[in-house]
């Protein structure tokens, strides 16, 4: 069985590389060709988001919206055409409506967040808020024949929009994501934050609980993928450093304590509860306690006081921090608890089986 998969992003970007690309194997070994094509390559997903490459950006987009088309000669050879989000990140759902509305190929629509939710772009403003063409999912849910979504949300909203929703949650390999061998609870314990530019202010939210942290604990804080040089906290000893593909697995195992807030006030609201509580997964498969706001996935994900902790306010994020902070063996029980309940709740091969269900349904009907 063939199966072509168009991505938004290359390997870079978390839904590509853990939603499509860790299943090309798996899917072979159950009798399924799975071929990954982002709309975008290494090269440009870099300079995307950097406001004074926009110009070079604009013209490597126009280039890969000319080559896109190409893509449906792939199409129809195919027996399922996988979407994830979106086969273009700009301009109405051209490639999409003539696979399944031309071409008649079958389309398993992917989301692993609300893209249905119209948000206005931190980089780019109206213009790129008018580009996007927020409405397009919408069209792609009513002409997928099933849509593999991300949590429960996003698929009350497929099912509300009359679709066929199957919840198949973001995962790691725990044979890669796995705690660090050479772990040692000597020195400054290490409060950590992997994300990208459009999350961070998700981390701002907290600052003022880490500034009040660190009046009374001494921790670091480790900062990854802000897109930001420097950060200042007062009174917080701040690392801030850009992401890399191939640091991302030390960058999770470096971390004594994970940050995942979410401000549900944040790009409408209804964004934040459409989010699959992934970074809650990488933090257990690397035996990390966490705290989270109880937004979205990560309000269902693990066990609460056992793998890690919610914090609604300012108030409870400190109180819970300076726990971990001061209580090793907590840190260490809840690390354990995590790793095991990634490892029995959300193991890559038991995922593969479902998406490859998913990919035979479709073809079928």
């Amino acid at each position: 069985m063939k199966v072509l998969a168009l991505a938004s992003y290359p390997t870079e970007a978390a839904a590509t590389r853990y939603r499509l690309e860790q299943f090309v194997a798996p899917l072979a070994e159950r009798g399924i060709t799975l071929n990954v094509h982002p709309f975008i390559d290494s090269k440009l997903f870099e300079q995307l988001y950097r406001r004074k490459s926009w110009p070079r950006t604009a013209i490597g987009l126009a280039k890969s919206a000319l080559l896109r088309p190409a893509e449906l000669v792939g199409a129809y050879q195919a027996d399922v055409v996988l979407i994830q989000r979106e086969a273009m990140i700009f301009g109405p759902p051209l490639i999409e409506w003539l696979t399944t509305q031309v071409l008649k190929r079958p389309m398993v629509l992917d989301l692993d967040d609300a893209t249905y939710v119209s948000y206005t772009s931190p980089t780019y403003g109206g213009i790129g808020r008018a580009l996007k063409w927020f409405s397009k999912t919408d069209n792609l849910i009513r002409w997928a024949t099933i849509v593999t979504c991300g949590n429960r949300s996003i698929a009350e909203y497929v099912a509300s929009n009359g679709a066929q929703a199957r919840i198949i949650p973001t995962v790691v390999d725990t044979d890669v994501f796995r705690p660090a061998r050479d772990r040692s609870e000597v020195g400054q314990v290490v409060l950590g934050w992997i994300g990208t530019h459009s999350t961070f202010p998700y981390l701002e939210s907290i600052f003022p609980a880490l500034r009040e942290l660190a009046r009374n604990h001494a921790f670091r804080l480790r900062i990854v993928g802000a897109g930001k040089d420097e950060i200042n906290i007062p009174g917080v000893d701040v690392e801030s450093l850009p992401w890399r593909l191939e640091r991302e697995v030390p960058d999770f195992q470096s971390i004594d304590i994970g940050l995942y807030p979410i401000d549900a006030s944040l790009y409408s609201g209804k964004w934040a509860a459409g989010k699959s509580g992934f970074k809650a997964i990488q933090y257990m498969a690397v035996g990390v306690p966490y705290v989270a706001t109880p937004v979205g996935a990560s309000a269902e994900l693990g066990e609460v006081g056992v793998t890690h902790f919610l914090a609604s306010n300012q108030q409870e994020w400190r109180d819970a921090l300076a726990e971990l902070i001061v209580n090793a063996d907590k840190r260490w029980q809840m690390g354990v608890a995590g790793r095991s309940h990634v490892t029995e709740q959300f193991a890559l091969p038991v995922h593969a089986d479902k998406l490859a269900a998913v990919l035979r349904e479709a073809a079928t009907k």
